[in-house]
């Protein structure tokens, strides 16, 4: 693998942070706890990676703790870069994980030295900081820890249920800067979800995990993303999804099509053709050839379909086209202590 360099101490300037040298490389862990797993724990270099000035996103830095997902999302946008550490964006995406376990460290340390200069950084952009794997490692405490007493403010996207462990440090980080909580929710039928997201906790659980959050005080965001073609689309579909977001307490929500990137497409293809075989010529036809997005067409009719239903609900939000530049308009307030603050809009993904 290439981040396992050639020879002791060799670097790859195209390996990702923490992984350009073997010097990095602590031990490879396999447990009977996750069965079928393989940990490789690294000590990163950096913590923090910056996003170009150029990008759309909301944000100016990103942390990933850890590199691949235990969550096995068949459609999950982040798989082909796994390939940059020569494996694949299927079954070893699933199964491989990066773990940076001085990844709090390192961010004390480039905090300290004034990286970000109290810009927003936002977890959970790449792979999921509260996939089960953080059980195990607890990396976020510290994350969060180092971001609080920065003065840094920072948002979390996750599809973990394992938040609900750090929600009292997240709402203290709150009394001291803007955070910004959203969870990633987009199958709401059971025997759907555990088919195309088979290491996720279950819908229910994910919307109890939301209701927690909104207790704690946090205006919460739910990514209602990606909605598949044919599959989760339906009115009735929609209907339901929304209102039980609304029941978890959620207030916004950002709702968009599947993404078919490079890398993500063959691995999701291949699940459609197992799960749905009648389905597969309606996808080619909506994602042809080199195509990532689902036509313009179709985002604009699902448009048309989920924002009366949003009203409806009572649920504020938009889809994702219409998500801010980072230089726009501060996004959705949250509660802290004292007055509401203004914090950037939640992470795309």
């Amino acid at each position: 693998m290439r981040w396992r360099g050639q020879e002791v101490g060799a670097r790859d300037e195209a390996a990702l942070p923490g992984l350009e040298q073997i010097d990095g490389l602590v031990r490879t862990v396999t447990t009977p706890e996750f069965a079928g797993i393989t940990f490789h724990e690294v000590l990163a270099r950096s913590a923090l990676n910056h996003v170009p000035g150029s990008s759309a996103m909301p944000f100016a830095w990103t942390i990933n703790p850890y590199r691949g997902c235990t969550h096995a999302c068949v459609y999950c946008f982040a798989r082909g870069t796994h390939t940059y550490l020569d494996l694949d964006a299927g079954r070893d995406f699933d199964s491989q994980v990066v773990v940076k376990i001085n990844v709090g460290e390192v961010l004390r340390r480039e905090l300290a030295a004034g990286t970000a200069h109290g810009e927003h950084v936002a977890l959970g952009t790449n792979t999921d900081p509260y996939q089960r794997a953080e059980g195990r490692y607890r990396l976020m405490p510290e994350i969060i820890g180092a971001l609080a007493d920065a003065g840094t403010p920072f948002s979390v996207l996750t599809k973990g249920t394992l938040i609900r462990r750090d929600l009292p440090l997240l709402r203290e980080a709150a009394g001291v800067v803007p955070v910004d909580l959203s969870f990633s929710i987009a199958v709401f039928d059971e025997a759907l979800q555990h088919a195309i997201e088979p290491g996720t906790p279950t819908t229910t659980a994910r919307l109890d995990a939301v209701r927690a959050a909104a207790d704690a005080g946090f205006r919460v965001t739910v990514f209602l993303m990606p909605v598949l073609p044919h599959l989760t689309d339906s009115v009735s579909a929609l209907d339901d999804a929304l209102a039980r977001v609304k029941a978890a307490g959620a207030r916004r929500v950002i709702y968009g099509a599947l993404h078919l990137r490079p890398g993500v497409k063959p691995w999701f293809m291949d699940w459609l053709g197992r799960a749905h075989p009648e389905l597969v010529s309606s996808y080619h036809g909506l994602y042809p050839g080199q195509s990532t997005n689902a036509p313009r067409g179709y985002r604009t009719w699902l448009a048309r379909r989920i924002r009366p239903l949003m009203r409806v609900h009572g649920l504020d939000g938009s889809d994702e086209d219409a998500q801010p530049m980072r230089a726009s308009a501060p996004g959705p307030m949250i509660a802290t202590r004292g007055a509401a603050q203004p914090v950037p809009a939640p992470t795309l993904f």
